[in-house]
């Protein structure tokens, strides 16, 4: 079976790009799999800082879930692929210890807008649509939609898009606050590399911490401000900070070491 995601690494930054552009990179059971254990591989690797998610071709980021794969699920079976499709990937994610960038070069419907809104951050194409359609098939988003879009665009923005089905811009999309930036499509990969490069550059238990400060205030039974005070204390023991606050006394650049 041909790979669903293609990899490679560029100045330690994985790029993992969904390879399904005659489905539109639909999300189906075997791509969120191979999505994961990719995953699980950069964050493994000590020469991988940071991963950009794309799509294959010019009009899909990832276009929805494959609907041929459930369209006869139980209720049962329709909770078990909402749920292990938030431990595999989408929950993954946004956990995940690295920063993590959607660089989304067109169609974000659904589980792909669902799929980006669980990134850290999120670069779009001018061309790019972002929409969640799944009332349209008496569904609801079952991805993390509900909660991660309200998180980042406010309850009212995120029940008038859920309600209505309708798509937006990428425009749109950035005035709502769910994007870090727009691009042509033919500069989407260079800035998204850009961007992470910069972040990258950053000591690794730094980032590492503050992903995990940020995202925890979200998560239920955790207090984002006991968490915060946590990580910030343990930083204390790291040789990243020894050295950066070294360098900053001697008005240098510091070396990091991600240790």
């Amino acid at each position: 079976m041909a790979s669903t995601v293609l990899h490679e690494i560029r100045e330690g930054i994985s790029l993992l790009t969904i390879n399904r552009p005659e489905k539109l990179n639909a999300l189906n059971i075997e791509t969120i799999s191979q999505l994961h254990q990719e995953l699980v591989a950069a964050a493994k690797n000590s020469e991988v800082r940071g991963v950009i998610l794309t799509g294959a071709g010019q009009k899909a980021f990832v276009a929805g879930a494959d609907i041929s794969e459930f369209s006869g699920f139980s209720q049962q079976e329709g909770a078990k692929l909402s749920r292990d499709g938030h431990e595999l990937l989408f929950n993954f994610i946004e956990n995940f210890p690295k920063p993590v960038l959607a660089a989304v070069n067109g169609f974000a419907l659904g589980g792909g807008f669902e799929l980006a809104l669980a990134c850290h951050l999120r670069m779009a194409s001018h061309n790019a649509k972002f929409g969640l359609p799944e009332l349209t098939l008496g569904l609801i988003p079952g991805y993390g939609g509900t909660q991660r879009l309200s998180q980042l665009a406010g309850k009212g923005r995120a029940l008038e898009l859920i309600l209505t089905s309708d798509m937006i811009d990428a425009e749109k999309a950035s005035a709502y606050g769910i994007l870090n930036g727009t691009t042509t499509q033919e500069s989407l990969l260079e800035n998204s590399f850009a961007l992470m490069k910069k972040i990258t550059a950053k000591p690794a238990l730094a980032l590492q911490a503050a992903i995990k400060s940020v995202v925890s205030q979200y998560l239920p039974d955790h207090n984002g401000y006991e968490t915060e005070i946590n990580e910030f204390g343990k930083l204390f023991t790291s040789a990243d900070f020894k050295e950066g606050v070294s360098a900053f006394l001697e008005k240098r650049k510091p070396n990091f070491t991600g240790s």
